[in-house]
């Protein structure tokens, strides 16, 4: 018998991953394929970082570390968020783990009970439904639409709250959108949250540098709820490091216990020698941050601008990350006289097999009339990704 948990077949594959592989696999075949559909930096990982992993190798940093992390890497999370963010944590409240992701479903896993509500605004990042329903609690999604630039109301977050409602996760910066919350937004939702204190806000900030509002702003600078909110962050975007796998939580000492005892049980420490990157990654230079942050704000103006010329597409201009949302249903129904786009699914799929560009229909997002596109990728592949899809989609009628 061949059957799988329960557990497993609740859970949905990655929508994101399956169109990185189409397009791999249609690149293999000979295709010049355009790849907008992964959220990775396109940088390298600047020197100074692999040269404190190569010394990390050679000084033998090579064996088990402890479960939370070497107590080096969390001082200097502990020092990264005071002097960056002006918040006060202690190492003991600091979790560090095998990429943000991870960080994600250990405090789902830790907090959740089967039957609890975990509000999910939406457009929502793929994995935070699935990971709630891997705790056997239930997604309750919050629309937000592209008129509000993706971002929920305190009166649309109030409806949505239950007595079963145990967690709201925010993600500002924001994936699918690159929407951004101001300090007024979240202490608009804060106010709302303080009258329910069984909720836990899991604020994901993984995005936090890649801003171009000129400020970041985290749910836990308010101290009246500090103490319910577990912040998410990691080396992988800011520092191109996405394959170095660490994150991170800093929350109240008793979720870091339940996480810590979590995790050393499935997968103890993270990797030893990107521990020691990650360290040199908070306490070097931010210069290489401030470089990207600028590159990816430059591509973002070009998408921007590139989109709203295609006919057809309703396009925002995102505040952050760096992906740009574009609403597309004004284009199903329509048809090239071979096939019929019924969906952002099926648009997502012309866009690629016919356009030989690669993009995530809005559907595994939670918001099915609309596409993602990632511009972490160069000048030169955003004007001529952008020009295939116009190409294309002139051909609908």
């Amino acid at each position: 018998m061949q059957n799988l948990s329960d557990r497993l077949n609740r859970l949905a594959p990655s929508a994101t991953l399956a169109m990185s592989q189409k397009s791999s696999e249609l690149k293999a075949q000979g295709v010049d394929v355009i790849n907008m559909s992964v959220g990775e930096p396109d940088f390298n990982t600047p020197d100074h970082i692999k040269a404190a992993a190569i010394k990390a190798v050679e000084e033998n940093w090579t064996r088990y570390s402890p479960v939370p992390g070497y107590p080096s890497l969390k001082d200097a999370i502990v020092k990264k968020l005071k002097n960056e963010n002006g918040l006060d944590y202690a190492p003991s409240q600091i979790l560090t783990s095998n990429g943000a992701k991870q960080s994600v479903c250990n405090t789902i896993m830790a907090v959740v009970n089967a039957g609890d509500e975990v509000i999910i605004p939406a457009p929502y990042w793929v994995s935070y439904p699935q990971m709630v329903l891997l705790a056997e609690g239930t997604p309750v999604f919050v629309e937000a639409k592209i008129e509000q630039d993706f971002k929920i109301t305190p009166e649309q977050l109030e409806q949505a709250i239950t007595p079963k409602t145990r967690a709201l996760i925010l993600c500002s910066p924001s994936n699918p959108t690159g929407s951004v919350y101001s300090k007024e937004e979240l202490e608009g939702l804060k106010n709302v949250l303080l009258k329910h204190e069984r909720i836990i806000v899991i604020a994901d900030e993984i995005y936090e540098h890649i801003n171009y509002t000129g400020s970041h702003a985290s749910m836990a600078q308010f101290p009246d709820i500090k103490d319910r909110v577990v912040i998410i962050n990691g080396v992988s975007k800011a520092y191109a490091m996405t394959g170095w796998r660490i994150g991170f939580i800093a929350a109240p000492e008793w979720i870091v216990k339940g996480c810590n005892k979590l995790q050393g049980q499935y997968t103890s420490g993270p990797c030893s020698v990107s521990q020691k990157a990650a360290e040199a990654a908070w306490n070097g230079p931010q210069d290489c941050v401030e470089e990207m942050r600028q590159a990816f704000e430059r591509r973002k103006n070009l998408i921007v601008k590139l989109a709203k010329d295609i006919p057809g597409l309703e396009v925002n201009d995102p505040q952050g990350a760096f992906y740009l949302f574009p609403k597309c249903s004004s284009y199903f129904g329509k048809s090239d006289g071979n096939r019929v786009i019924n969906n952002s699914t099926d648009f997502a799929m012309y866009l690629l097999e016919v356009g030989h560009v690669a993009t995530v229909g809005g559907d595994a997002f939670g918001s099915p009339e609309c596409f993602r596109m990632s511009y972490a990728t160069s000048d030169e592949n955003i004007i001529e990704a952008m020009r295939r899809i116009k190409e294309v989609l002139s051909k609908l009628s």
